[in-house]
């Protein structure tokens, strides 16, 4: 699994654990079955094809208690050791929360080798139940040219990822990361139509053959017969 997500505000997140410890977020629930489990965990599909996209609707159904560190739903490609030479690589788009605040925030991250995570937030406050379709593309007749998309309109500009033309699993993940703290996160993000595209610029086919993150304290529930439809969630 790339265990590579929101990494820019992770670091600010750790700042905040030094200063203070808050209480859960009002209308969210702590688990505790995660209980002793590592820092990052992960509930969530990826691809065993490798594509040129991917798209999904992703909502929070309710708002996340995030006491230590975020937690977040989102679609994407690459990963810590996805780019030349094993170096860091990847692209994203998806919901976050961070302590000590609970807004849910729509946001991209970027990652190119030799360069600094990027984290690009698209909306401060989205409302729990507010659904968003979005999509991270391979540019049409431009390899290894990548782009944002919410709600059908392109939310980036054209992002050159190098080696990255037909190289990427894509992943429809929910992940909650502690900063060691060992705290459980709670989060429920509902993944609908997870789409991957066959070619630059679509072709869009649902989500199949995959490969299943269910990691401790959290789980995923199939809400359609493929597993392009499901709900990621703390137990």
């Amino acid at each position: 699994m790339a265990r590579h997500t929101i990494a820019l505000l992770s670091i600010l997140c750790l700042v905040v654990f030094a200063v203070a410890r808050v209480a859960p977020a009002e209308g969210g629930r702590s688990s505790s079955a995660c209980a002793g489990s590592s820092e990052y965990a992960y509930a969530g599909f990826q691809s065993e094809h490798k594509a040129h996209g991917v798209s999904a609707g992703i909502v929070a159904l309710d708002s996340p208690a995030v006491t230590d560190g975020h937690v977040g739903g989102w679609i994407g490609v690459g990963g810590v050791d996805a780019g030349p030479g094993g170096a860091a690589e990847w692209l994203q788009v998806g919901l976050a929360s961070f302590s000590p605040d609970p807004s849910v925030r729509l946001y991209y991250e970027l990652t190119v080798p030799g360069k600094d995570t990027k984290y690009v937030e698209l909306e401060a406050n989205v409302a729990p139940g507010e659904k968003h379709e979005l999509a991270v593309l391979e540019v049409s007749k431009r390899n290894s040219w990548w782009r944002v998309w919410v709600d059908g309109k392109p939310a980036s500009a054209p992002i050159f990822l190098p080696k990255s033309h037909g190289a990427w699993y894509p992943q429809a993940v929910a992940e909650n990361w502690n900063g060691g703290t060992g705290t459980c996160n709670s989060y429920a993000y509902r993944f609908s139509n997870v789409r991957l595209a066959q070619t630059n610029g679509g072709s869009w086919k649902p989500l199949t053959d995959r490969y299943l993150f269910h990691d401790k304290g959290y789980r995923v529930v199939q809400t359609s017969r493929l597993p392009s439809s499901f709900v990621a969630s703390s137990v």
